[in-house]
């Protein structure tokens, strides 16, 4: 899938280059709350993160970018996780980015994007009870919540959405 574009984003496979905006994106608290310590401490070990995520096949990162001026903003994800039985998507965006619409606006277009493609039939969200603007994202997503599953010990909500 190549860059998507929305009226004010560009939405782009990650690579190595946005190790600096990386580093600071899952270093935020609600990145480490909501999706765990990566432990990413220093540039290299994003750069290292972010090349496992890309030599990883199960796993599609972009980089959101405002459209005026190139300015990441945060991250939208599709992964096959081995827990579930279809690939899931997945957002996280820098706080000062929140509540702006841009989250909604680049999930949507990648929704879109894998409905074109036919690739996939069926897209699955995975957070924790207490993250409600996740939550409220992915009902405003069209997915719908369909379970309380358990991994690695934690409770997690599932919610589905088909696409075909």
């Amino acid at each position: 899938m190549e860059t998507l574009q929305t009226e004010r984003l560009f939405i782009q496979p990650i690579t190595t280059h946005e190790a600096a905006f990386i580093f600071v994106l899952v270093n935020t608290p609600a990145w480490k709350r909501f999706i765990g310590d990566r432990h990413v401490h220093h540039i290299d070990d994003a750069i290292g993160y972010i090349q496992r995520v890309i030599d990883n096949p199960d796993t599609d990162f972009r980089v959101v970018c405002r459209q005026q001026d190139q300015q990441p903003l945060g991250i939208v994800t599709v992964i096959k996780r081995a827990y579930l039985p279809h690939h899931d998507i997945g957002f996280a965006f820098l706080p000062e980015h929140a509540s702006q619409g841009y989250a909604f606006e680049a999930a949507s277009a990648l929704l879109e994007a894998l409905k074109k493609d036919k690739t996939h039939t069926h897209i699955l969200a995975t957070t924790l009870p207490d993250n409600k603007r996740s939550i409220h994202l992915l009902e405003k997503l069209g997915l719908h919540y369909s379970e309380t599953i358990l991994y690695n010990g934690e409770e997690l909500l599932l919610f589905e959405k088909l696409l075909a």
